[in-house]
């Protein structure tokens, strides 16, 4: 098991058709996009991927497509999201067959019994893979459960875990996990989910990001990984207020909220750089459509971006 993934690992979007099946052609033309930007890694059927929205066979397919496309370019993390570990198992044996580089999972969630129940979660997965294991902390989409630190690092230690993307929002306590990773023995690989404050997290320690709005301009979070890696931290807070600004687009959907303004924004963006061919939502999310897409159009613009 490795614990080396850093750098840039875009959390991938699924492109759908006007009647909601998966886009291969799109995606491959994302993808394509992504790692000829020099992104360091991708991960498949997190959030943005549409794990949650996604069949088990389509789930399968977009796995397979992603790991096909990249031929081992780069690392292929898989998302195994689901409510209990019998369920995330099977996602977990279908990442092992078609050749994923790691899995990334949640907290189990819709019956929780605390952290306990959290931490008997990720050992059993252990127990029944030898692929690493990155722990997604994300609250907002598991019953508000946090991941504490303490929790991580004693994973860490006993070698359940080889990183933790952090989608938890919360700073002060990714700072105290970065300050501690510094003095573990099985240090973990710390990627934030962040898209506006990377610098941050750069400044925290943090060993890469997952941004879903790397979908759309992969070559600035290389950009700014780079500064990172060379200590240029005014390279770096530049591109991050590039990137804050780009960011915006999410606020361009009217009465939608998180998922269907963030992932919705991404796809219109992608659309309107003729990088996918729809920014068709699944069910039952609406697309961005009419001033919302205008709105996307004029952000683009200003951030030097356009289709090619």
């Amino acid at each position: 098991m490795s614990s080396t993934i850093t750098g840039v690992v875009p959390p991938v979007i699924t492109p759908l058709t006007e009647d909601r099946r998966y886009d291969e052609a799109s995606s491959e033309r994302n993808i394509n996009r992504m790692l000829e930007a020099g992104v360091h890694g991708l991960f498949i059927l997190g959030s943005s991927g549409e794990a949650a929205f996604t069949a088990d066979a389509e789930r399968e397919q977009i796995l397979e497509s992603a790991i096909r496309i990249t031929a081992g370019r780069v690392p292929v993390l898989a998302g195994v999201i689901d409510t209990q570990y019998a369920r995330v198992l099977q996602h977990v044996r279908v990442a092992e067959k078609l050749g994923a580089d790691a899995i990334v999972a949640t907290a189990p969630f819709y019956a929780l019994g605390g952290v306990d129940q959290v931490e008997e979660h990720f050992r059993a997965l252990r127990r029944a893979t030898d692929l690493p294991i990155f722990a997604y902390d994300i609250p907002v989409c598991v019953n508000g459960v946090k991941l504490p630190p303490a929790l991580l690092l004693r994973l860490a230690e006993d070698g359940v875990i080889q990183g933790v993307k952090d989608s938890s929002g919360d700073d002060v306590s990714f700072r105290a996990l970065t300050l501690a990773n510094r003095k573990a023995t099985n240090k973990m690989s710390l990627l934030t989910g962040h898209e506006v404050v990377v610098d941050g997290a750069y400044m925290s320690g943090a060993d890469g990001s997952v941004p879903g709005l790397g979908n759309v301009d992969p070559a600035g979070y290389v950009r700014q990984w780079n500064a990172y890696q060379a200590g240029d931290w005014n390279a770096v807070r530049a591109e991050q207020d590039r990137l804050a600004d780009l960011m915006t687009i999410v606020g361009a959907a009217q009465n939608l909220v998180g998922y269907g303004a963030g992932v919705g924004a991404f796809k219109t963006a992608l659309n309107l750089l003729g990088v996918i061919e729809t920014n068709q939502m699944p069910e039952p999310v609406r697309r961005l459509a009419g001033a919302e897409i205008d709105a996307v159009a004029e952000i683009l613009d200003r951030n030097g971006l356009q289709a090619s």
